[in-house]
Protein backbone atom coordinates (compact mmCIF):
# COMPACT_ATOMS: atom_id res chain seq x y z
CA UNK A 1 0.00 0.00 0.00
CA UNK A 2 1.77 3.30 -1.00
CA UNK A 3 1.80 6.44 1.23
CA UNK A 4 -1.54 8.08 -0.60
CA UNK A 5 -3.22 5.05 -0.10
CA UNK A 6 -2.54 4.82 3.82
CA UNK A 7 -3.15 8.62 4.29
CA UNK A 8 -6.78 8.04 2.14
CA UNK A 9 -7.59 4.71 4.56
CA UNK A 10 -6.58 6.57 8.16
CA UNK A 11 -8.71 9.68 7.02
CA UNK A 12 -11.30 7.15 5.85
CA UNK A 13 -10.79 5.21 9.25
CA UNK A 14 -11.01 8.59 11.37
CA UNK A 15 -14.26 9.44 9.63
CA UNK A 16 -15.83 6.41 10.44
CA UNK A 17 -15.10 6.72 14.02
CA UNK A 18 -16.49 10.03 14.17
CA UNK A 19 -19.75 9.20 12.98
CA UNK A 20 -22.57 10.22 15.10
CA UNK A 21 -26.47 8.22 14.85
CA UNK A 22 -29.12 9.47 13.06
CA UNK A 23 -32.61 8.93 12.00
CA UNK A 24 -31.82 6.43 9.67
CA UNK A 25 -35.06 4.79 7.27
CA UNK A 26 -35.14 0.72 8.70
CA UNK A 27 -36.37 -2.05 6.50
CA UNK A 28 -39.86 -3.18 7.94
CA UNK A 29 -39.57 -6.05 5.36
CA UNK A 30 -43.16 -5.91 4.79
CA UNK A 31 -42.74 -8.59 1.81
CA UNK A 32 -42.89 -11.20 4.38
CA UNK A 33 -46.78 -10.66 4.18
CA UNK A 34 -47.52 -10.76 0.06
CA UNK A 35 -51.05 -9.97 1.02
CA UNK A 36 -50.98 -6.91 2.35
CA UNK A 37 -47.22 -5.50 1.40
CA UNK A 38 -48.17 -3.01 -1.69
CA UNK A 39 -50.36 -1.54 0.37
CA UNK A 40 -47.68 -1.13 3.24
CA UNK A 41 -44.66 0.09 0.76
CA UNK A 42 -47.08 2.56 -1.17
CA UNK A 43 -46.52 4.84 2.12
CA UNK A 44 -42.97 3.37 3.54
CA UNK A 45 -40.00 6.18 3.09
CA UNK A 46 -37.82 2.45 2.59
CA UNK A 47 -39.70 2.03 -0.98
CA UNK A 48 -39.60 5.29 -2.08
CA UNK A 49 -35.88 5.87 -1.76
CA UNK A 50 -34.98 2.37 -2.74
CA UNK A 51 -37.37 3.26 -6.11
CA UNK A 52 -35.60 6.58 -6.37
CA UNK A 53 -32.27 4.20 -6.39
CA UNK A 54 -32.85 2.08 -8.76
CA UNK A 55 -33.88 5.43 -11.39
CA UNK A 56 -30.81 6.52 -11.06
CA UNK A 57 -28.87 3.51 -11.96
CA UNK A 58 -31.25 3.16 -14.54
CA UNK A 59 -30.43 6.48 -16.02
CA UNK A 60 -26.84 6.52 -14.79
CA UNK A 61 -25.92 3.24 -16.60
CA UNK A 62 -27.20 4.41 -20.12
CA UNK A 63 -25.01 7.95 -19.50
CA UNK A 64 -22.03 5.67 -18.87
CA UNK A 65 -22.55 3.36 -21.91
CA UNK A 66 -23.18 5.87 -24.19
CA UNK A 67 -20.19 7.75 -23.08
CA UNK A 68 -18.01 5.11 -23.92
CA UNK A 69 -19.87 4.51 -27.48
CA UNK A 70 -21.88 1.52 -26.72
CA UNK A 71 -25.17 0.74 -27.88
CA UNK A 72 -28.11 -0.72 -25.71
CA UNK A 73 -29.80 -3.66 -27.44
CA UNK A 74 -33.51 -5.03 -26.76
CA UNK A 75 -33.90 -8.44 -26.14
CA UNK A 76 -36.09 -11.15 -24.97
CA UNK A 77 -36.33 -12.61 -21.72
CA UNK A 78 -37.19 -16.48 -23.21
CA UNK A 79 -34.48 -18.37 -24.25
CA UNK A 80 -34.00 -22.05 -25.44
CA UNK A 81 -29.83 -21.74 -24.94
CA UNK A 82 -29.06 -21.19 -20.65
CA UNK A 83 -26.13 -20.14 -19.80
CA UNK A 84 -25.46 -19.00 -16.20
CA UNK A 85 -25.99 -22.45 -14.37
CA UNK A 86 -23.94 -24.50 -17.13
CA UNK A 87 -20.71 -24.27 -14.64
CA UNK A 88 -20.16 -27.34 -12.64
CA UNK A 89 -19.09 -24.87 -9.99
CA UNK A 90 -22.57 -23.05 -10.13
CA UNK A 91 -25.52 -22.87 -7.71
CA UNK A 92 -28.15 -21.26 -9.56
CA UNK A 93 -31.22 -23.23 -11.50
CA UNK A 94 -32.55 -22.41 -15.18
CA UNK A 95 -36.19 -21.28 -14.88
CA UNK A 96 -38.24 -23.61 -17.30
CA UNK A 97 -41.81 -22.76 -18.47
CA UNK A 98 -44.57 -23.77 -21.00
CA UNK A 99 -45.46 -21.08 -23.27
CA UNK A 100 -47.60 -22.04 -25.85
CA UNK A 101 -47.32 -25.83 -25.82
CA UNK A 102 -43.14 -24.96 -25.99
CA UNK A 103 -40.79 -25.72 -23.57
CA UNK A 104 -38.69 -23.10 -23.02
CA UNK A 105 -36.62 -21.29 -20.03
CA UNK A 106 -36.87 -17.81 -18.62
CA UNK A 107 -33.66 -15.32 -19.16
CA UNK A 108 -31.05 -16.02 -16.48
CA UNK A 109 -29.06 -13.42 -18.58
CA UNK A 110 -29.48 -13.01 -22.23
CA UNK A 111 -24.82 -13.11 -22.48
CA UNK A 112 -25.17 -15.12 -25.30
CA UNK A 113 -27.45 -12.38 -27.33
CA UNK A 114 -25.49 -9.92 -25.94
CA UNK A 115 -22.98 -11.56 -27.82
CA UNK A 116 -24.71 -11.70 -31.11
CA UNK A 117 -25.77 -8.50 -31.41
CA UNK A 118 -22.06 -7.25 -30.87
CA UNK A 119 -21.16 -8.69 -34.46
CA UNK A 120 -23.72 -6.31 -35.21
CA UNK A 121 -22.33 -3.47 -33.29
CA UNK A 122 -18.70 -4.09 -32.85
CA UNK A 123 -18.49 -0.58 -30.53
CA UNK A 124 -19.68 -2.93 -27.66
CA UNK A 125 -23.87 -3.28 -26.36
CA UNK A 126 -25.08 -3.27 -22.93
CA UNK A 127 -29.07 -3.96 -21.24
CA UNK A 128 -30.58 -3.56 -18.49
CA UNK A 129 -33.05 -6.38 -18.07
CA UNK A 130 -34.67 -9.26 -15.47
CA UNK A 131 -32.84 -12.26 -14.54
CA UNK A 132 -34.36 -15.08 -13.45
CA UNK A 133 -33.17 -18.22 -11.31
CA UNK A 134 -34.48 -20.86 -9.82
CA UNK A 135 -32.60 -21.60 -6.78
CA UNK A 136 -34.07 -20.55 -2.95
CA UNK A 137 -34.65 -17.13 -2.33
CA UNK A 138 -32.56 -16.09 0.78
CA UNK A 139 -30.33 -12.91 2.17
CA UNK A 140 -28.20 -13.12 -0.95
CA UNK A 141 -30.42 -14.22 -3.50
CA UNK A 142 -33.74 -13.36 -5.14
CA UNK A 143 -35.84 -15.56 -8.07
CA UNK A 144 -35.97 -12.23 -9.94
CA UNK A 145 -33.72 -9.32 -9.99
CA UNK A 146 -32.05 -7.28 -12.43
CA UNK A 147 -28.92 -7.59 -14.53
CA UNK A 148 -26.72 -4.84 -15.96
CA UNK A 149 -24.54 -6.29 -18.67
CA UNK A 150 -22.35 -5.46 -21.22
CA UNK A 151 -20.36 -7.08 -24.16
CA UNK A 152 -17.23 -5.54 -25.90
CA UNK A 153 -14.23 -6.91 -28.66
CA UNK A 154 -11.36 -7.52 -26.50
CA UNK A 155 -9.95 -9.68 -23.56
CA UNK A 156 -10.42 -9.84 -19.86
CA UNK A 157 -8.11 -7.04 -18.87
CA UNK A 158 -9.97 -4.83 -20.97
CA UNK A 159 -13.67 -5.99 -19.60
CA UNK A 160 -12.35 -5.52 -15.79
CA UNK A 161 -11.38 -1.82 -16.80
CA UNK A 162 -14.65 -0.81 -18.37
CA UNK A 163 -16.55 -2.81 -15.60
CA UNK A 164 -14.18 -1.01 -12.73
CA UNK A 165 -15.09 2.05 -14.48
CA UNK A 166 -18.77 1.58 -14.50
CA UNK A 167 -19.50 0.82 -10.89
CA UNK A 168 -17.20 3.70 -9.66
CA UNK A 169 -19.09 6.17 -11.98
CA UNK A 170 -22.24 4.88 -10.16
CA UNK A 171 -20.32 5.02 -6.74
CA UNK A 172 -18.78 8.96 -7.75
CA UNK A 173 -22.95 10.07 -8.88
CA UNK A 174 -24.14 8.69 -5.54
CA UNK A 175 -20.91 10.29 -3.65
CA UNK A 176 -21.19 13.72 -5.47
CA UNK A 177 -24.93 14.34 -6.07
CA UNK A 178 -26.89 11.95 -3.38
CA UNK A 179 -25.40 11.82 -0.26
CA UNK A 180 -29.02 13.30 1.01
CA UNK A 181 -30.71 9.76 -0.12
CA UNK A 182 -27.75 8.13 1.18
CA UNK A 183 -27.68 9.26 4.63
CA UNK A 184 -31.52 8.04 5.03
CA UNK A 185 -30.34 4.35 5.00
CA UNK A 186 -26.28 5.03 6.55
CA UNK A 187 -24.66 7.33 8.48
CA UNK A 188 -21.24 5.50 7.00
CA UNK A 189 -20.49 6.11 3.29
CA UNK A 190 -16.38 5.46 3.77
CA UNK A 191 -17.16 2.15 1.28
CA UNK A 192 -17.65 4.59 -1.28
CA UNK A 193 -14.47 6.85 -0.91
CA UNK A 194 -12.22 3.71 -0.32
CA UNK A 195 -13.60 2.77 -3.79
CA UNK A 196 -13.74 6.12 -5.36
CA UNK A 197 -10.32 6.62 -4.07
CA UNK A 198 -9.12 4.02 -6.28
CA UNK A 199 -9.92 5.50 -9.53
CA UNK A 200 -10.73 2.34 -11.46
CA UNK A 201 -7.51 0.73 -10.09
CA UNK A 202 -9.64 -2.04 -7.70
CA UNK A 203 -7.53 -4.57 -6.49
CA UNK A 204 -6.62 -8.12 -8.17
CA UNK A 205 -5.79 -11.36 -6.59
CA UNK A 206 -5.75 -14.44 -8.73
CA UNK A 207 -7.76 -17.60 -7.30
CA UNK A 208 -4.85 -19.43 -6.71
CA UNK A 209 -3.14 -16.63 -4.79
CA UNK A 210 -6.09 -16.42 -2.99
CA UNK A 211 -6.45 -19.47 -2.34
CA UNK A 212 -2.84 -19.67 -0.14
CA UNK A 213 -3.57 -16.46 1.50
CA UNK A 214 -7.31 -17.84 3.20
CA UNK A 215 -5.31 -21.57 4.10
CA UNK A 216 -7.30 -24.58 4.25
CA UNK A 217 -10.60 -23.98 6.23
CA UNK A 218 -13.09 -25.34 5.43
CA UNK A 219 -15.23 -22.42 6.58
CA UNK A 220 -13.50 -20.05 3.33
CA UNK A 221 -12.40 -23.15 0.99
CA UNK A 222 -15.00 -25.93 -0.70
CA UNK A 223 -13.07 -29.11 -2.47
CA UNK A 224 -15.50 -29.56 -5.40
CA UNK A 225 -15.97 -33.49 -6.61
CA UNK A 226 -14.87 -32.59 -9.98
CA UNK A 227 -11.50 -31.74 -8.54
CA UNK A 228 -11.63 -28.37 -8.63
CA UNK A 229 -11.58 -25.78 -5.70
CA UNK A 230 -14.16 -23.05 -4.64
CA UNK A 231 -13.67 -20.29 -2.43
CA UNK A 232 -17.19 -19.92 -0.24
CA UNK A 233 -19.44 -16.88 0.82
CA UNK A 234 -17.25 -16.58 3.97
CA UNK A 235 -14.02 -16.66 1.92
CA UNK A 236 -15.10 -14.26 -0.42
CA UNK A 237 -16.07 -11.87 2.73
CA UNK A 238 -12.94 -12.54 4.28
CA UNK A 239 -11.29 -10.91 1.36
CA UNK A 240 -12.95 -8.21 1.13
CA UNK A 241 -11.65 -7.74 4.82
CA UNK A 242 -8.12 -8.59 4.25
CA UNK A 243 -8.49 -5.96 1.29
CA UNK A 244 -10.33 -3.66 3.16
CA UNK A 245 -13.36 -2.91 0.49
CA UNK A 246 -13.92 -3.89 -3.20
CA UNK A 247 -11.08 -6.78 -4.52
CA UNK A 248 -11.24 -8.66 -7.93
CA UNK A 249 -10.51 -12.11 -7.65
CA UNK A 250 -9.61 -13.81 -11.22
CA UNK A 251 -8.80 -16.85 -13.13
CA UNK A 252 -11.09 -19.48 -11.70
CA UNK A 253 -10.59 -22.77 -12.24
CA UNK A 254 -11.36 -23.50 -15.47
CA UNK A 255 -14.08 -26.74 -14.58
CA UNK A 256 -16.03 -24.30 -11.94
CA UNK A 257 -16.97 -21.83 -15.14
CA UNK A 258 -19.60 -22.14 -18.00
CA UNK A 259 -17.90 -23.39 -21.04
CA UNK A 260 -18.05 -20.14 -22.57
CA UNK A 261 -15.26 -18.68 -20.70
CA UNK A 262 -12.14 -18.57 -22.16
CA UNK A 263 -9.22 -20.89 -20.48
CA UNK A 264 -6.05 -19.70 -19.02
CA UNK A 265 -2.84 -22.26 -18.76
CA UNK A 266 -4.09 -25.65 -17.93
CA UNK A 267 -5.95 -25.26 -15.19
CA UNK A 268 -8.02 -21.48 -15.12
CA UNK A 269 -9.90 -19.61 -16.68
CA UNK A 270 -10.03 -15.90 -18.16
CA UNK A 271 -13.04 -15.17 -15.62
CA UNK A 272 -13.41 -12.63 -12.55
CA UNK A 273 -15.73 -11.74 -10.02
CA UNK A 274 -15.76 -8.22 -7.84
CA UNK A 275 -16.07 -9.21 -4.26
CA UNK A 276 -17.74 -6.02 -2.44
CA UNK A 277 -20.64 -5.93 -0.02
CA UNK A 278 -22.09 -9.35 0.98
CA UNK A 279 -19.49 -10.60 -1.94
CA UNK A 280 -19.81 -11.72 -5.88
CA UNK A 281 -21.54 -8.76 -7.39
CA UNK A 282 -20.31 -8.21 -10.42
CA UNK A 283 -18.95 -10.93 -13.09
CA UNK A 284 -16.51 -10.67 -15.93
CA UNK A 285 -14.72 -13.07 -18.37
CA UNK A 286 -13.55 -13.70 -21.89
CA UNK A 287 -15.19 -15.97 -24.07
CA UNK A 288 -13.92 -18.48 -26.34
CA UNK A 289 -12.97 -17.01 -29.45
CA UNK A 290 -13.27 -20.23 -31.82
CA UNK A 291 -15.57 -23.18 -32.43
CA UNK A 292 -13.61 -25.55 -31.72
CA UNK A 293 -12.67 -24.09 -28.14
CA UNK A 294 -16.48 -24.25 -27.52
CA UNK A 295 -17.31 -27.77 -28.56
CA UNK A 296 -14.38 -29.34 -26.55
CA UNK A 297 -15.42 -27.45 -22.94
CA UNK A 298 -18.76 -28.61 -23.49
CA UNK A 299 -17.45 -32.13 -23.85
CA UNK A 300 -15.20 -31.78 -20.88
CA UNK A 301 -18.38 -30.76 -19.26
CA UNK A 302 -20.99 -33.24 -20.50
CA UNK A 303 -22.83 -30.31 -21.63
CA UNK A 304 -25.02 -32.22 -24.61
CA UNK A 305 -24.22 -29.74 -27.35
CA UNK A 306 -27.94 -29.90 -29.19
CA UNK A 307 -28.89 -26.59 -27.90
CA UNK A 308 -26.08 -24.62 -28.08
CA UNK A 309 -25.37 -25.88 -32.24
CA UNK A 310 -26.17 -22.10 -33.03
CA UNK A 311 -23.56 -20.41 -30.81
CA UNK A 312 -21.18 -23.05 -32.12
CA UNK A 313 -22.29 -21.95 -35.68
CA UNK A 314 -22.31 -18.14 -34.64
CA UNK A 315 -18.24 -19.02 -33.91
CA UNK A 316 -17.75 -20.70 -37.46
CA UNK A 317 -19.33 -17.67 -38.95
CA UNK A 318 -17.52 -14.86 -37.09
CA UNK A 319 -15.09 -15.85 -35.00
CA UNK A 320 -14.51 -12.79 -32.23
CA UNK A 321 -12.43 -12.42 -29.28
CA UNK A 322 -14.95 -10.92 -26.92
CA UNK A 323 -15.22 -10.28 -23.24
CA UNK A 324 -18.49 -9.33 -20.88
CA UNK A 325 -19.37 -8.67 -17.28
CA UNK A 326 -22.79 -8.91 -15.59
CA UNK A 327 -23.29 -6.57 -12.41
CA UNK A 328 -26.54 -7.64 -10.06
CA UNK A 329 -28.40 -4.48 -9.46
CA UNK A 330 -29.33 -5.43 -6.24
CA UNK A 331 -26.82 -6.42 -4.96
CA UNK A 332 -24.64 -3.16 -5.99
CA UNK A 333 -27.83 -1.67 -4.28
CA UNK A 334 -26.64 -3.41 -0.93
CA UNK A 335 -23.08 -2.19 -1.26
CA UNK A 336 -24.12 0.75 -1.39
CA UNK A 337 -26.50 1.62 1.30
CA UNK A 338 -24.76 -0.84 3.72
CA UNK A 339 -27.70 -3.48 3.79
CA UNK A 340 -27.86 -7.29 4.75
CA UNK A 341 -30.65 -8.73 3.27
CA UNK A 342 -31.41 -8.41 -0.92
CA UNK A 343 -34.84 -9.37 -0.46
CA UNK A 344 -35.32 -5.57 0.58
CA UNK A 345 -34.29 -4.14 -2.76
CA UNK A 346 -36.70 -4.70 -4.95
CA UNK A 347 -39.97 -3.00 -4.61
CA UNK A 348 -42.51 -6.14 -5.20
CA UNK A 349 -41.75 -9.20 -4.04
CA UNK A 350 -41.61 -12.54 -6.76
CA UNK A 351 -41.31 -15.50 -5.62
CA UNK A 352 -41.15 -19.16 -6.68
CA UNK A 353 -44.66 -21.49 -6.79
CA UNK A 354 -46.16 -18.26 -5.08
CA UNK A 355 -48.43 -15.95 -7.01
CA UNK A 356 -48.24 -12.79 -5.91
CA UNK A 357 -50.05 -9.63 -6.64
CA UNK A 358 -49.95 -6.83 -7.49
Amino acid sequence: MNSDNILIHKELQNEKFSKTSSNTIKAKQSWKNHASHFESAIFDPWYKAITKIHSIISSQTVLFFNSKGLSPVLLPVTTGSISSPMGLGSDSMPVKINLGGVDTYLADSMQFLLEYSLRLNDMGVYYIMPTFRGEEQDKRHLNQFYHAESEITGGLDDVIDLSSSYVTHLCDYFLNNEKSLLSQFTDDLTHLKRLSSYKSNIPRIKFSDAVKILGKDEIYIESHESGFKKITNDGEKKLIEIYEGPVWLTHFPRLSVPFYQANWEDEYSLTADLLMGIGETLGAGERNTYAADVIENLKVRNVNRKEYEWYIRMRELSPLRTSGFGMGVERFILWLINHDDIRDCQLLPRIHGENILP
